[in-house]
């Protein structure tokens, strides 16, 4: 008896060290098709190295999970409004009880005991730390180290695992898994601006104003003693609010914080503090906004350090909003729009979508690193009702399934663009299109637009998109595809200058031009959507303070209820996006009447469906439940 105990220890070791013997109980839950993208692998991972062992356990009614954010966005909808809580999410996706237990009982009889085990808060996961040597007999499969040659990243993956075939519809994945997940890094130095998953400014343009004694043909700033003069060369707090109805605001409710979102520069309390002197002397000086610091972030700087994308947009929202309050979610200097995602929502931190489980190692940093000493934040700030991100890039930029995991993630935008007003007009005439020539003070610029290779058209703008094509087609040769995983480009390059079957782009517009503000202590004028995001973003924030003070819900996500409504906003019927060797897409007229659900000519790929109309916004959302 002894010697056979000894004969068959052996054979089993021999088979698990050459070739793995699968008990017929058992079938293969992941496998990897092809080799790792630019990973080396390297050694076995040796067998008494602990790894942190996390099991994903498969969630309910994920697809019904649109129909679930139509039901309370659409304003057709007798359930518009009412948001869920986070228990009621957690509560309608979570896995069922069976699931948990039946994953814990397998654990427990293969020599994990349950007091090794924790469940997460959303009972989506479990969780315990295992060495090798353990996982590897647990899951049939061997781990090994893995070398990303581009930026020196250790991950631990296998080529394949299995679990029991009547278990296996309760888990959905487990990491370390296939997937790699840096667990480490080779100390590299990467600047943070080559860093291809890096959040980057689209930094507005800005003109320095020379100081009043010399300003002999450019004006200084305007005097708030005549507001609205001259709003067509300098656009102050009180354009805006001209421009757009915005009344002065009167009411604070702490949980209605605007958020704006900044990377890559930091503002400077000095510049906001003479802005409010200069500008809007209502708001005290030292206003400043409450600071939600992500993976090692400064802020404020000091002015001479002063970055123009974040100072211009406090500049910009602060005297919309006031008496109300802003929160700075501000991303340390090697973070990428995922880390700000992560530290949002901590699942994010693991959710796996499009190929993709987790942060990229390709493009987004690992914890710690020379920047940020600690643990990347997963969970670690509440997102206030509204948040404006004046930051973004090319779709060439990432690849396909980075930008898609991201969306669906997040799918609540609004895509805003910048209008102006004309030379020699007011502000109680139309706008149009942003768009400058050489011989401006900013150079020659345009308001973005156009048609996404990545994303395809949402419900609620398929009628509009519809409409502008039957009547408006673009005067070009189009596609209709998608980009492969990584480069979203590649539909392109058989022809065409647009894709037929993408979401259109804006959504809707605002001024970005001739925007005041003060920069690094000088009077400058700024130009850019940059400026045209926050803008909108507060106006929204001023609807939800009235909800709120009302008794209702906040808004949400504004998209459906804009497009079966685009009377609540202004027709901007004039210019054009030109760029690229065009002349662009152009602003097109909508229909005479009010607003209806009918009136959907307005869209287009310049403005989007128009510039904010307080007054009817707020009369329309008052009047929702």
């Amino acid at each position: 008896m002894h010697l056979f105990e000894v004969f068959t220890a052996t054979l089993l070791f021999a088979a698990f060290a050459n070739c793995i013997a699968i008990p017929a109980s058992h079938s293969v839950h992941e496998k990897r098709d092809s080799p790792p993208r630019e990973w080396i692998k390297r050694g076995r991972v040796q067998s008494d190295s602990v790894l942190p062992i996390r099991i994903g356990l498969s969630q309910t009614n994920l697809e019904k999970g649109y129909s679930f954010l139509m039901e309370v966005s659409d304003p057709a909808s007798p359930r518009f409004g009412k948001h869920w809580t986070e228990v009621e999410v957690d509560g309608m996706f979570k896995p069922d009880e069976e699931s948990a237990n039946s994953v814990i009982d397998w654990l427990v009889s293969s020599g994990i005991s349950r007091n090794r085990i924790a469940e997460s808060d959303n009972k989506s996961w479990l969780a315990f730390d295992a060495t090798a040597g353990e996982s590897e007999e647990l899951l049939l499969t061997e781990f090994y180290e893995y070398e990303n040659s581009g930026t020196g990243n250790i991950g631990v993956a296998c080529e394949e695992y299995f679990l029991p075939t009547l278990l296996q519809r309760h888990v959905d994945y487990i990491t370390p898994g296939i997937k790699l997940l840096p667990v480490s890094k080779q100390v590299t130095k990467r600047a943070f601006s080559k860093r291809p998953g890096a959040v980057l400014p689209m930094p507005p343009l800005v003109h320095i104003l020379p100081p009043s004694s010399n300003a002999k043909q450019e004006p200084s700033m305007q005097s708030t003693a005549a507001p609205l003069v001259n709003c067509n060369q300098q656009i102050t707090p009180e354009c805006i609010k001209g421009l757009y109805k915005v009344p002065i605001g009167t009411k604070f409710n702490s949980t209605n914080r605007m958020g704006i979102f900044e990377a890559g520069d930091v503002y400077s309390q000095a510049d906001l503090d003479m802005f409010f002197k200069d500008h809007y002397p209502a708001i005290p000086k030292k206003t400043a906004p409450k600071k939600q610091l992500i993976n090692g972030a400064i802020a404020p700087v000091v002015q001479s350090e002063a970055g123009l994308e974040s100072d211009l947009d406090f500049q910009v929202a602060y005297p919309l909003l006031w008496p109300q309050q802003t929160v700075l979610y501000q991303l340390g200097d090697e973070s990428s729009f995922n880390t700000f995602l992560d530290a949002l929502d901590g699942s994010y931190c693991k959710y796996e979508a499009f190929g993709q489980k987790g942060d990229d190692p390709n493009f987004d940093p690992t914890y710690p690193n020379e920047a940020y000493a600690g643990r990347r934040m997963c969970r670690r700030f509440k997102p206030t009702n509204v948040i404006s991100v004046s930051y973004g890039g090319s779709e060439w930029d990432l690849p396909a399934y980075y930008q898609q995991r991201q969306c669906n993630e997040c799918p609540y935008i609004t895509a805003v663009g910048a209008t102006k007003i004309r030379p020699g007009k007011k502000v109680t005439d139309e706008e149009a299109v942003a768009q400058e020539d050489e011989n401006s003070i900013f150079g020659t610029f345009s308001s973005g637009g156009g048609f996404s290779n990545v994303y395809t058209i949402p419900d609620y703008q398929k009628k509009a998109l519809k409409t502008y094509f039957s009547s408006h087609n673009p005067p070009y040769d189009s596609y209709s595809a998608f980009g492969t995983s990584y480069n979203p480009g590649d539909v392109a390059a058989n022809g065409g200058l647009y894709n037929r079957l993408g979401r259109g782009i804006p959504d809707v517009s605002a001024n970005g031009d001739n925007i005041t503000m003060i920069y690094q202590g000088q009077k400058a004028l700024a130009a850019g959507s940059s400026a045209s995001a926050p803008m909108f973003a507060a106006i929204i924030n001023r609807i939800n303070e009235e909800r709120l003070a009302a008794g209702k819900s906040t808004v949400g996500f504004i998209n459906p209820v804009l497009y079966a409504n685009p009377g609540i906003l202004n027709d901007i019927t004039k210019g054009k996006n030109s760029g690229c060797g065009t002349d662009g897409y152009a602003a097109v007229r909508g229909e005479e009447e009010s607003y209806s659900a009918d009136c959907l000519f307005r869209w287009d790929p310049a403005s989007g469906l128009g510039t904010p109309n307080f007054p009817k916004m707020l009369k329309l959302w008052m009047n929702l439940p």
